[in-house]
């Protein structure tokens, strides 16, 4: 088992091994305390991992509930948030009580919005089933929920007391699920780790190595969570190197939007990533085998790569996108991989930037790309 020290304003560790879930009920015990706990999950999540988890929070004193809503990204939102916070007040919780967000993603978001809302906040611990959770939105404290204009723009921050990752977990995913969070290990890789990229360019991180070497993907895991806590411990509330974690973003949450979050988030984030990578080799900024070797990794991963929409339908959609600020956005820019800055610009340099980089209709040859560019800016 990997442990992990996560040094934010509430300081908490991350669980990173098998036989986790059978465990929960002391490592929540422990970080949280109280009384109480419900345990929230949905609808595909909660048949195989609810009972487990709840006999263990059980067997160290807890009264435990459930609170089950359905699986999908379209159930983000505050009509769920609202139910869970009724749920609990129904249930008599006090804010010493803990909630226990047992799933992916949209799981963790909600559940972990809703502690940070009750009673003006509660215990939080993040049991994270998805790779996506687990390498990302289950550590730094993140909360949110969507709104009709856009994703993730009423939120909280809020610090769980504990993270739980078991990975046998992701034995029942499907592929397309376990592809899904690859989008974020790539991007970690891009930004900040260089060697973490290159290995997974040698072994990427798929059902078969899943089923091959579990302590491998563990290894990965811990590495991206190593990652992700460096960069939030340098900026816990996002005012600057913290958005190092959108790159990909601003485009990627346009993207799925525009495909109406029926394209996993996976895809949606390695499709911005290309495009704003091949926007900065076009500008003369990043090395030219960049998004080629981005689009080549996430294709292995089992992400598609190629975008659909063009870049003024990608550019309006990011107008409602949070990193926007009145007239500039902050967009993260790859030079080479493991090495990103963060730029802000206004929106009309963005709104190029999207048209230099929309490579719809070339899936690599970013090289000639950029000779070629260069040779435009000599003549002229």
């Amino acid at each position: 088992m990997y442990t992990i020290d996560i040094p934010a304003s509430t300081p908490y560790k991350v669980h990173i091994g098998t036989m986790l879930l059978e465990a929960s009920g002391e490592l929540v015990r422990t970080a949280c305390g109280g009384e109480r706990a419900v345990i929230v999950t949905d609808s595909n999540v909660g048949p195989l991992y609810a009972p487990i988890v709840s006999q263990s929070l059980k067997s160290v004193g807890y009264e435990v509930f459930t609170f089950t809503f359905s699986a999908g990204e379209r159930q983000k939102r505050a009509s769920t948030l609202i139910d869970i916070l009724e749920f609990m007040a129904e249930h008599e919780f006090s804010r010493s009580d803990a909630v226990v967000a047992l799933g992916g993603g949209v799981t963790g978001d909600v559940a972990g919005f809703a502690a940070a809302c009750y009673m003006r906040g509660c215990p939080l611990a993040q049991i994270p089933t998805s790779l996506l959770a687990m390498v990302d939105s289950s550590v730094g404290g993140k909360t949110a929920i969507d709104l009709k204009a856009g994703k993730n723009l009423a939120g909280a921050f809020w610090q769980p007391r504990v993270v739980i990752a078991d990975v046998g977990c992701l034995g029942t995913l499907e592929p397309e699920q376990l592809a899904d969070g690859c989008g974020e290990v790539i991007k970690h890789g891009v930004i900040r780790d260089s060697r973490l990229f290159a290995q997974l360019e040698q072994t990427p991180l798929t059902t078969e190595l899943l089923h091959s070497d579990l302590g491998m993907v563990a290894a990965i895991i811990a590495r991206n969570v190593e990652i992700k806590r460096d960069v939030v411990a340098a900026d816990e509330r996002e005012a600057h190197a913290r958005k190092l974690l959108n790159f990909g973003h601003s485009a990627g949450h346009a993207i799925e939007a525009l495909e109406e979050y029926k394209l996993g988030h996976g895809s949606c984030v390695a499709q911005g990533m290309v495009l704003i990578a091949s926007a900065a080799v076009m500008r003369g900024a990043c090395d030219a085998s960049v998004p080629d070797r981005i689009a080549r990794l996430a294709r292995r991963c089992g992400l598609d790569t190629t975008c659909r929409w063009d870049a003024d339908r990608i550019y309006t959609e990011a107008l409602h996108d949070k990193k926007r600020a009145g007239e500039h956005i902050d967009v993260v820019m790859p030079h080479a991989i493991g090495s990103c800055s963060i730029e802000c610009m206004s929106l009309d340099d963005f709104h190029e930037l999207l048209r230099a980089g929309d490579c719809r209709h070339a899936a690599c040859g970013h090289e000639d790309m950029a000779q070629a560019a260069g040779q435009e800016a000599n003549t002229l």
